[in-house]
């Protein structure tokens, strides 16, 4: 019995057809960029002190001086959460004493912002951080919003393919759009912090879940030598367009609720796509829908002006085709020998620890010198670059030297921000954004390489299991970016060291380039600088010609 891509190889690679897939599911991508990253502008926290209210009795000298100095990167800066004590500025003002002439002012008693903050709006003319005064004493609220949207994605990517398989393919990712785009229109009329981030949590499984599904349906759909092009350059290339167009509608829409809003209305514009998407028929086979898959595939066929054949799935192969039988692996069979269990715990590692550089680094970039919507647009940018640079070195070189190579640029130049003098901020940002591209390339890398280290049986579940890892770090990334308003420099000391050493990591894994995919477990190679043992494993079945599809959660 032919398999299904022999079914359809009449359609040719790359027609119309393809291409009207390819970008549409493509394009479908985009508001996933700025969805994803819409933190970083809802949530940003403008400078702030504490507000002196105008009934308050006191001169302008004293009203000038009512906020006390820190020191914050070698210089002195108005505290953001304290001020002078008002009942003794206003006694000290009556009696006409200056303030550090006749008083003074590191002996006077402090207070908390009473009286709440002023928010500068040179960048921001209001946030969720202003809305509902996300600092001081409440700032641990701002990154647990932005972790919180993370743990909707962690849980949007473990369901989203389990649904898109029951209710099929084309229904889940228009729901899933609906979902992401509805609930993001809701939070504009959020009334508090805690309305704001449960609607928040369902965005992000909205997103995920979107972006899942458009994947697998465009795998499943394209040809084989157009597949790792969609997977890699077309999925990750919109994202990143999406990603770019973030800060331009930041940039002219300051206030949080219109910015929402707005961000809103590309959601709205794919409702058409609907009309232009098919179904996948590979999973209209699965359910033994073969009248409706033939259809689309002879439409296809039409489309890309081909005479289809009379019988495209003939009455024998209708009999005889049935599920592909699968042998039921667990997830402790991630873990049955001391090598498989080596490799999945270092590439749980590889996955979360690339996972915490790419987003901290991500939402990390308004904090950086200069212009916040400059940086965050550059951030953004620097992405394209890096898919592309992943994609070529993937056909011709070996996995694990390019994924540490490109590892160790991306920490070595975030270790180098530190010896950067005060007044140079343009290196600064420079060295981000090559340590950006660094880790962008890795991770775009991993769903290939984890795919090829695991035999078919697991495989799945494999990149699966590794990839919910890498959401893990997306959840714990914006606490490395709260330890910014400590230490400017501690987060990219921390990332940087840690990129490096997985770095090294991943230098003990097995090289999969230029090796046929393992089927059993017997096949997979040893890990690096282990002694070679032979490990015992129950004998298994081996199936004749499986077909895996690589989702990427």
């Amino acid at each position: 019995m032919r398999d299904y891509d022999e079914v359809i190889a009449f359609l040719g690679e790359w027609g119309p057809f393809q291409r009207l897939v390819f970008f549409l599911l493509s394009a479908s991508i985009v508001p996933n960029g700025f969805n994803g990253m819409s933190a970083v502008f809802l949530a940003g926290t403008p400078q702030h002190r504490c507000r002196v209210p105008e009934s308050a009795n006191l001169s302008g000298a004293w009203r000038n001086h009512s906020v006390p100095l820190r020191l914050q990167d070698g210089r002195e800066v108005p505290h953001s959460c304290r001020r002078y004590k008002l009942a003794a500025l206003a006694n000290f003002s009556a009696l006409g004493l200056l303030p550090g002439r006749d008083v003074n002012l590191t002996e006077l008693e402090q207070e908390s912002c009473l009286d709440g903050w002023e928010f500068s709006q040179d960048v921001y003319l209001s946030t969720i951080v202003t809305e509902w005064s996300l600092v001081c004493e409440h700032d641990w609220k701002t990154p647990l919003t932005t972790s919180l949207f993370f743990l909707g994605v962690l849980f949007g990517s473990f369901v989203s393919g389990q649904l898109s398989d029951r209710f099929g393919r084309k229904s889940i990712l228009f729901s899933t759009m609906a979902v992401q785009t509805g609930f993001s229109f809701l939070q504009i009329f959020s009334v508090n912090w805690e309305m704001f981030t449960v609607l928040f949590v369902i965005v992000g499984m909205g997103q995920i879940s979107n972006y899942v599904v458009a994947f697998i349906l465009g795998t499943e759909i394209l040809g084989k030598s157009v597949r790792i092009i969609f997977s890699t350059l077309g999925v990750c290339t919109f994202f990143a367009v999406g990603y770019m167009l973030l800060p331009l509608f930041a940039y002219f829409i300051r206030d949080w609720r219109m910015l929402l809003l707005a961000l809103t209305v590309p959601g709205v514009l794919c409702v058409p796509l609907w009309w232009f998407i098919p179904e996948s028929p590979r999973w209209l086979i699965s359910q033994r829908r073969f009248k409706e898959a033939e259809e689309i595939i002879r439409k296809a066929a039409t489309m890309n002006n081909i005479t289809p054949p009379m019988v495209i799935f003939d009455s024998t192969e209708l009999q005889e085709l049935k599920p592909l039988k699968q042998q039921k692996a667990f997830i402790l069979d991630l873990f049955r020998t001391r090598n498989i269990a080596t490799i999945t715990i270092m590439s749980l590692l590889l996955w979360m620890l690339t996972s915490v550089g790419y987003f901290a680094l991500s939402l990390n970039a308004p904090n950086l010198h200069g212009d916040a919507y400059l940086n965050c647009f550059l951030s953004a940018l620097i992405e394209i670059p890096a898919y592309i640079t992943a994609w070529l070195l993937l056909r011709t070189l070996p996995r694990r030297y390019i994924i540490a190579g490109v590892l160790f640029l991306g920490g070595g130049v975030l270790l180098l921000i530190q010896v950067v003098p005060p007044g140079y901020s343009a290196w600064s940002i420079g060295l981000v954004m090559l340590g950006k591209f660094g880790i962008t390339s890795a991770f775009s890398m991993l769903y290939v390489f984890t795919a090829e280290l695991y035999p078919t049986m697991v495989r799945n579940m494999a990149v699966g299991i590794t990839s919910m890892a890498s959401r893990v770090g997306s959840i714990i990334a914006p606490y490395f970016v709260y330890l910014g308003a400590y230490n400017r420099i501690l987060p990219y000391i921390l990332m940087g060291s840690l990129t490096i050493l997985i770095g090294i990591l991943t230098l003990f894994f097995p090289e999969s380039f230029g090796t046929p995919l393992p089927e059993t477990f017997e096949q997979m190679q040893k890990v690096k600088g282990f002694r070679s043992r032979k490990e015992t494993t129950e004998p298994m079945e081996r199936e004749e010609n499986p077909k895996v599809l690589i989702t990427a959660f």
